[in-house]
């Protein structure tokens, strides 16, 4: 008998042992899930963008998991492959799954432009990492917001700079016939003819071009000083590397949009020379924590310029949700744009449209020895 009762109380201490190393599991598991999403190019030409922008609010979730935030934060990942079709069926998965709460999306304007009607419509939040269009928050549709600049606020110094700067007073103009191709053909034009300079040609090319050698022949016999392309990484490698390949010896530049060291590979030697604008960041101690986050975390893919943006992004999505629950998307989306955060990108701010007032001061980055580098 006694045995029999040694053997109870032994499986009785057990059970409460269990019960005790099991009691923070059950605290959190009590803990609310939600899920937060993201949509981008994740393959394709313009892939290096969208996976090092995933890696940075992937990032931002697992260190709010780790670090006592009030909700267990699940990040749900869809490609976009730049199209606007395929992202807008990313958008409708998203808004139609009921614990989603809000969502970050888009480095093509085209997509972007496609998407944000539907998370309008849906109410559900959604901030913009990358897309620059003018056209986005132009459109002051209330659920939208974006965290990066405007295509307007990098020509405008690009063109100031072309003719000041590089000492360009002629330039051939080549672009796609996307929202964001020919957006940034018709701004750096004005602001480029404002400043002083001459377009001496305009060329605009579906997305998917991949023979320029008739337009680049034309350009060659106008004695253009530079060649200014307005399109996305893939078109402009091509562009530039039949540039070489027909002695043209102009120097090329252009916004962000192609600032990517896949531009350097699809050009090859011809890259050599090729400058872009590029938002100057703001050094600050929070930038360079996300640094070497990014590098401790050990992603397969390297971060990309866009990286800081989505993390940005979903680190505002959180503080929001933190302080105004779930419930209320309208009022998630109006704080959103009430914020004033401190971050990686400094303290950002947006206006009655949802665009970030940040101020941009950009820098000249240019390929060196088959690297970016920053233009002194």
């Amino acid at each position: 008998m006694s045995g029999i009762l040694t053997r109870r109380r032994l499986v009785a201490a057990m059970a409460l042992g269990a019960a005790v190393a099991l009691a923070p599991v059950a605290v959190a598991q009590d803990k609310p899930k939600i899920k937060l999403g993201f949509i981008g190019p994740l393959s394709g030409g313009n892939a290096p963008q969208g996976l090092g922008a995933r890696n940075g609010f992937l990032l931002a979730i697992e260190q709010a998991n780790a670090g006592g935030y009030p909700y267990t934060v699940e990040g749900v990942v869809y490609d976009d492959a730049s199209d606007p079709q395929t992202g807008v069926g990313a958008a409708t998965k998203l808004v139609n799954d009921p614990d989603v709460v809000a969502s970050i999306g888009h480095w093509n304007s085209s997509v972007a432009l496609a998407t944000i009607p539907v998370f309008d419509r849906f109410q559900m939040p959604v901030i913009i990492w990358g897309a620059i269009s003018p056209k986005i928050t132009e459109q002051n549709l209330p659920m939208v917001t974006r965290v990066t600049p405007t295509l307007v606020t990098e020509n405008k110094p690009l063109a100031a700079w072309a003719v000041s700067g590089l000492g360009a007073k002629k330039i051939a103009i080549v672009a796609d016939t996307s929202d964001y191709g020919t957006a940034n053909a018709a701004a750096f034009g004005q602001f480029f003819a404002e400043a002083g300079g001459t377009v001496v040609s305009t060329d605009l090319l579906p997305v998917g071009t991949t023979d320029f050698r008739a337009v680049l022949t034309r350009i060659a016999g106008a004695g253009v000083d530079a060649i200014y392309f307005g399109g996305v990484i893939t078109e402009a490698g091509l562009l530039r590397k039949q540039e070489g390949e027909l002695g043209l010896t102009v120097p090329m530049i252009g916004i962000s949009g192609f600032y990517d060291p896949e531009f350097i590979a699809l050009a090859g030697p011809a890259a050599e020379g090729t400058m872009v604008s590029y938002p100057a960041a703001q050094s600050n101690p929070r930038l360079d924590k996300l640094d070497a986050d990014y590098t401790a975390r050990g992603f397969a893919e390297p971060s990309s310029p866009y990286t800081k943006y989505a993390y940005e992004a979903a680190n505002i999505l959180m503080a929001v949700i933190r302080d105004k629950g779930i419930e209320d998307k309208a009022a998630l989306a109006a704080a959103i744009r009430a914020i004033s955060y401190d971050g990686v990108l400094g303290t950002t701010t947006f206006d009655d449209h949802g665009q970030t007032q940040i101020p941009v001061e950009v820098i000249i980055k240019i390929v060196r020895n088959g690297e970016w580098v920053t233009r002194e």
